[in-house]
């Protein structure tokens, strides 16, 4: 599957302060591992363990980075709200 046939997925990990990172990536495994062990995103390193509270497919790039910049956007109370939703909406 090329890079612009891949799919995107939204994920949002917890760190053990309990602050919430939200990213986009084709492979939500190699990005925990990438973020594990410190590469990536520098806000969080050094601020494990880290937690994986959601992940889901979106679709192309363009459609998971708008899901992304929209739940930036969310307070983390908010946020927690939105990851609540759509846990009960998985079940």
């Amino acid at each position: 599957m090329s890079q612009a046939a891949a799919c995107w997925y939204l994920y949002v990990i917890e760190t053990a302060g309990g602050a919430l990172y939200t990213g986009v990536t084709t492979d939500v495994a190699r990005r925990l591992v990438e973020h594990a062990e410190g590469r990536g995103a520098k806000a969080l390193r050094g601020r494990g363990p880290l937690t994986l509270l959601h992940q889901e497919a979106v679709g192309g790039r363009g459609e998971a980075q708008r899901l992304e910049a929209a739940v930036k956007r969310l307070s983390p109370a908010a946020k927690r709200a939105w990851l609540a939703r759509r846990r009960l909406n998985e079940a």
